[in-house]
């Protein structure tokens, strides 16, 4: 029997289906709508670096036929042949996409799904309706992905640009059609007139002029030429002073080989574009904003590349992650939650947005009488807002680092204090943690259970030790740790050489017990 999955679900393949051959079927339809439907082979970076692995009308299979493209059949609109253990090493995921070709919008489609038969046998069906969507004219709709083994999730996410969008959010380039060249009148002659077309070959057809993804158009030069004006033979035009010079006026002193111009009296040396001021006696690390290592700008305005690419490319390091995925991580310390997927709203740390997009309502969420008492017992209070609507939410808080934990049915102990965010689906409650010599004596921790995300915070980069019979961890290191876990009281007791007066400097340590498969995560800093 085919299992049910909602937007945001996730399964391992294996729990599906022992098959690695697999057949995936799109139905998908609207009054007057033609439609495109398309895979993309991406790598670990979700970019489409080899063309070949984008699988579309023009282009059937890929190199070793891993992924092939079979037209419309048993009631699909579109089906699929995936191989999965012939895949190249380079393939992480697979991403199937439906556009509209034309005018239109995914809000006028009908019931449609995506659905997977392995042995003859549909194993898994995702279903959604044009009432999911409002104005895109894509939509991502399910994927393929390598984590650790290959896994399928219901993505269902809309997207308002069309095919050529989608190719450059998975990194591709669309080529651009050139106008063609006007014919020049030929020179009069008694010859025949030259025929209008070619008469017909029998030859193979000829190759496309210029694939799919093509190089990107040649930049113009960053500082136009002005056309030389008519003068004397060898005698140069008069140049224009350089901007933000009086004209008449001398020129400053030039600056020696590799070091910026000194600004004009009276004002500030501004920082390179993009860069913030450093404090004083500090480089900031890895030289200018957009600047490449190594490379003075002698003759190139600051934050542009010595190719010529210009702001697009000086800003393309930092870009927005790729989509797909309802957490993505952006860098070490940003995180953005996707709304339009999962069906539920997320709980963050209040202050913690630093930006949205779409419609996103945010809402008090108050934690009770019950829950406040409780939190002001033990210490595991956090002050929540709810996050709702169809869009993305950016959250990060005082340059943490953040890290997304995917549960799915398992738990994990994490204090309040190191939770940033989490899904609204999962569960979670105070943990107690008896022990003499703590004060009030007990160690209190939040506990989270279900399926979801929760976003743990960190000073620095911590390290994820697996539990051993020998295992301790300082109480004011530790973050988190599996909550099939047994937590002990050590006995153990070290002084802290900066315990100020009237504080014992005692510290509490804990001893970590359970099964193979159980860890602990430690951060560089004590709380």
């Amino acid at each position: 029997m085919a299992r049910e999955f909602q937007r945001g679900h996730k399964a391992k393949v294996s729990d599906l289906t022992p098959g690695t051959d697999l057949y995936v079927g799109v139905q998908i339809a609207g009054p007057g709508l033609t439609f495109d439907i398309s895979c993309f082979g991406l790598d670990a970076h979700e970019q489409l670096s080899d063309d070949r692995y984008f699988i579309f009308f023009n282009q059937p299979k890929s190199p070793e036929e891993s992924i092939q493209l079979l037209g419309a059949q048993s009631g699909d609109t579109e089906s699929f042949r995936v191989t999965l253990d012939r895949l190249p090493a380079q393939i992480h995921k697979l991403s199937f996409t439906a556009t509209v070709d034309g005018g239109g919008q995914m809000s006028q489609i009908g019931p449609g799904y995506i659905r997977i038969v392995a042995g003859g046998e549909e194993v898994v069906r995702y279903s959604f309706t044009g009432s999911e969507f409002t104005t895109e004219r894509a939509v991502m709709l399910g994927d393929f992905y390598l984590k650790d083994v290959w896994r399928f999730a219901a993505v269902g996410q809309g997207f308002d640009g069309g095919l050529d969008a989608l190719l450059r959010n998975f990194g591709g380039e669309v080529a651009e059609e050139e106008a063609p060249e006007q014919p020049q009148a030929p020179a009069p002659s008694f010859a025949p007139p030259a025929q209008a077309t070619a008469p017909p070959a029998f030859g193979a057809p000829a190759a496309p002029q210029q694939p799919v993804h093509s190089v990107p158009t040649v930049a113009a030069p960053l500082t136009p030429q002005a056309p030389a004006p008519h003068g004397a033979p060898g005698q140069q035009p008069p140049q224009a002073p350089p901007f933000g010079q009086i004209p008449g006026q001398a020129p400053p002193p030039a600056a020696p080989y590799g070091q910026p111009a000194p600004a004009p009296y009276g004002q500030p040396a501004p920082a390179p574009y993009g860069q913030p001021s450093a404090p004083f006696g500090q480089q900031p690390q890895g030289g200018p904003f957009g600047q490449q290592p190594g490379f003075s700008g002698q003759g190139v305005p600051q934050g542009a590349p010595a190719g010529g690419a210009g702001l697009a490319a000086a800003l393309q390091p930092y870009k927005e992650a790729p989509t797909g995925q309802r957490w993505t991580s952006q860098n070490q310390q940003l995180v953005r939650a996707d709304l339009t997927m999962g069906g539920t709203g997320v709980l963050a740390r209040q202050g913690s947005m630093v930006m949205y997009q779409g419609k996103v309502d945010f809402g008090y969420k108050g934690a009770g009488f019950a829950g406040r008492m409780v939190g002001n017992a033990t210490g595991q209070e956090m002050q929540l807002m709810r996050c709702t609507g169809r869009g993305q939410v950016f959250l990060a808080e005082e340059g943490a680092h953040l890290h997304p934990v995917e549960l799915q049915g398992d738990g994990i102990c994490v204090s309040a204090e190191n939770v940033l965010a989490f899904d609204e689906s999962l569960q979670y409650e105070v943990r107690r943690i008896e022990g003499h010599g703590i004060p009030g004596g007990a160690l209190f921790t939040m506990q989270f259970q279900g399926t979801g995300t929760v976003v743990v915070k960190t000073h620095g980069v911590p390290v994820v030790l697996p539990v051993t019979p020998t295992t301790f961890a300082d109480c004011n290191a530790v973050v988190a740790w599996s909550s099939a876990s047994q937590v002990i009281i050590s006995s153990q007791v070290r002084l802290r050489r900066n315990a100020y007066p009237g504080h014992s400097g005692e510290t509490v340590n804990l001893q970590f017990r359970g099964a193979p498969g159980n860890f602990i995560v430690v951060q560089p800093y004590e709380v």
